[in-house]
Parts: structure tokens; sequence; C-alpha cells
């Protein structure tokens, strides 16, 4: 993390430098500018020859050789201050527990440092019963364990936390193929929910773990930098084949069309499920100041994945309008989850429901008792449009629901 924060920071005077490029020159040919800017490929020169020495240090296991880079490099302690690091050692990120009432070394058990051990196990299962076909997937969502040495950055970094995996079984020789098409449908996935495309990119790993051929790192940009979000895998036959040789069951699968037995290879694709939330609830919160002069705080959050999708507001408590937003109310309740607030001044309910991030906020006033008319405010813009409440749904439908989103992927 030392080594690859102090290349962040060169990384980030080369983004400096095309920032100014590009504000200087009206036609701006960024990719020409990074080839031919003295500066920019002196910072490259650099990051280039810190990775090398890095890979090649952990490549052949050379401890000594990573302390000495970050010495080389000048790194300090980013908490104190001082270069006074110890050796640099390897920790067990394993968590370890006992099982069983009596206390022995026979007892000792690890707590997952993944989900996807629990797929691998299952393969033949899954596949069988569900009369599965190679190329095809299986995915879950559930509790993971790591010792991390320094747990931080608010949920970005947890001993415990939610990870949510796919493992995706295809015939070996094709992995790399899926390997690419994975990378490219998941980044397109990150970049439908709405946080910017620039804050994503990918990090290919300069050693790759035991089981892989080829691996990389989908990074979002936290308020705290450039982070993994997801991590993308080509894992081989590495699971499976392990699995069969010290279980003593096959784990193959009979490829009707070739007419012959394999173990599949595996690509994987694994998220944190909190840096996730972290993500987007750090991306979406701004604090905002209007026109007049007010400020309101607003979670942009894209509608689809709001928690609270509308809330039904009676202008007033009388003449019989609550009675109406209870009617609609009712009405939404099924597909969506509302909120109902009759309390306080209409803008005052508005800058409730921009803080929590609701998308829409749907207005009874006396017209309504007219013409069955209601107005709809949008949390982003603050525009109100009046349509009819008959309209309602079909509005908010083509705003709020998730396969719309899902179907541009």
């Amino acid at each position: 993390m030392l080594i690859e924060d102090h290349v962040a920071k060169i990384e980030a005077k080369i983004s400096k430098e095309v920032e100014k490029a590009a504000k200087r020159f009206a036609d701006f040919d960024e990719k020409m500018f990074r080839s031919t800017n003295a500066r920019v490929l002196e910072y490259q020169q650099k990051i280039d020859d810190i990775n090398n020495r890095f890979k090649q240090a952990l490549e052949a296991g050379d401890l000594a050789a990573v302390k000495q880079l970050i010495l080389d490099l000048e790194i300090v302690c980013p908490v104190s201050g001082t270069r006074n690091w110890t050796d640099v050692r390897q920790f067990n990120l394993m968590f370890a527990t006992q099982l069983g009432s009596v206390t022995d070394e026979s007892s000792t058990i690890y707590l997952r440092p993944e989900t996807a051990q629990g797929i691998f196990v299952n393969f033949l299962n899954v596949q069988k019963s569900g009369r599965m076909k190679i190329p095809f997937g299986i995915a879950q969502t559930g509790k993971a364990f790591r010792n991390e040495i320094v747990a931080r950055q608010f949920i970005f970094r947890m001993r415990e936390f939610e990870q949510m995996e796919m493992q995706y079984f295809v015939k070996p020789g094709t992995e790399m193929e899926w390997y690419e098409f994975w990378k490219e449908k998941r980044m397109k996935w990150h970049r439908s929910l709405g946080l910017g495309e620039s804050n994503y990119r990918f990090h290919d790993h300069l050693k790759l773990a035991h089981y892989a051929n080829a691996a990389c790192d989908i990074e979002f940009q936290f308020p705290f930098g450039f982070k993994e979000l997801e991590g993308i895998h080509s894992r081989t036959d590495f699971d499976l084949s392990n699995h069969e040789k010290y279980s003593g069951r096959k784990l193959q699968y009979f490829d009707t069309e070739e007419n012959r037995s394999y173990v599949p290879y595996v690509v994987e694709t694994s998220i944190g499920l909190d840096r996730l939330f972290l993500a987007i609830l750090s991306t979406a919160y701004n604090e905002e100041t209007l026109e007049d002069g007010s400020t309101r705080t607003v979670l942009r959050i894209h509608p689809a994945l709001a928690p609270v999708k509308c809330a039904v507001l009676p202008l007033v408590k009388k003449d019989g309008l609550p009675e109406v937003a209870r009617k609609i109310m009712d009405e939404l309740m099924p597909d969506y989850l509302c909120q109902y607030d009759e309390k306080d001044a209409i803008g005052k309910r508005y800058r409730r429901q921009d803080a929590i991030g609701t998308p829409f906020c749907i207005t009874i006033d006396h017209q309504t008792l007219q013409d069955e008319t209601v107005t709809l405010r949008y949390r982003d813009s603050m525009q109100q449009e009046r349509l009819s409440s008959t309209q309602l749904k079909e509005k908010l439908s083509s705003q709020l629901s998730l396969s719309h989103l899902l179907t541009k992927l």
C-alpha cells in the first residue's frame, strides 16, 4: 500500500499536467500529449521503474528488496512522518478460531477469506440439478473475514465484510476471451450506476495470485483516492482440480458436443458490497448553494437505487387533501417504498426528502380536488411537472425500475 500510494502521487502529477495542458490548448489531444510531453514521460518512467522493481521483488519473494525500495523512494509514514521502518514481513490474513469444547491444535479452524469455495464444492450439484451447459455462472453474496493489519477508512477496510462473487465456468482455452468479456461487462455495469465514468479505472495486478493466469481490479475514486472496488480474475482450474484431488470426488463436466469430460476453467468477479455502498454514498452526497443563496443537502442516488422512491405530500392538513394523498399513497405502496409527510411547510418537506435521496415528491393541492392532477417534483433539478394522478405509476415506473437500468447493459 505504501508503494502503491507513492505511485498514485506520481500519477496525480501526470493528471495535473494533462489538466493544465487541456486548459491551455483548444484542440487538445490527450493521447498525443501523454506520449510526447517530456515531464509526463519522466513521471511515467519513474512509475515504470518502481513497478518493475516492485514486481521483481514480489515474484522472487525478496522482502528485503521490498523494504529497500521503500527506503530508496524515501516514503514516510502517513501518520507519524517517520522513516524508521521495520523489516517487511509476511502477515497471515486469515482468521483463526477454535472449534469444539476442548481447545487443542486439531480444533483450529479458519474463517473463510472469500465466499468462492462454497460455489466450487457445489459446482456439479448446481450444474446437474439445473441442467446447465458451459459456459454458465454461479453467483452469491455472503460474509467473508480477513485479519486486516489495520482496519481503516470507515467501512472500506474491515475484518468482517459482505462479499458478492460470481464464478463463471468456461471451456479450457477460452478463459482469456471470457476474462476480457467480463472486464468490459462489469465496467459497463458500474458506469450504469451514474457515479461518473472518470471515477473508474482498471489496474492490472503486478504479481498474480498462485491460482490466477490473469487478474485486474476495477478501482473507484473514493474521497481518499483510487482504491479497489472489484476484482476480476482468471482462476484457471486451480480450485476445482484441488477440491477434486483432496476429496477424491470428480468435479468434471461432460461436454456432449465434444464427447469428453474436463475440469472447467473459471473466471471470477468479486466485489465488496460495503465498498460499493461507500462508493455510492460518498459520490451521491452533495451540499449545494442555490440561486437564492440558501443551501440544501441532497443525495443524488440513482433513482433505481434510492431506498425511498417517492414522497406523498398534501399541501395542507385540511380541506380533504390528506384523504386524497392517502389514496395515492395506497396505490403506490405495493410497488414502491413511499413516505407520507404532512408536517411543516412544503419547502422544508422537500429538503428532508432531498437529504435522504428521494427522487420524486408528489404534492397534492387544491387543484387536485378539481381535475385530479398532482405536482411531480424532481430531486436533482428541483423542476416540477403537472400531470394526472392516473399517469403517476407509468411515469414512476419509467424512472425507478431496476429492469430499465439493467437493460442498458
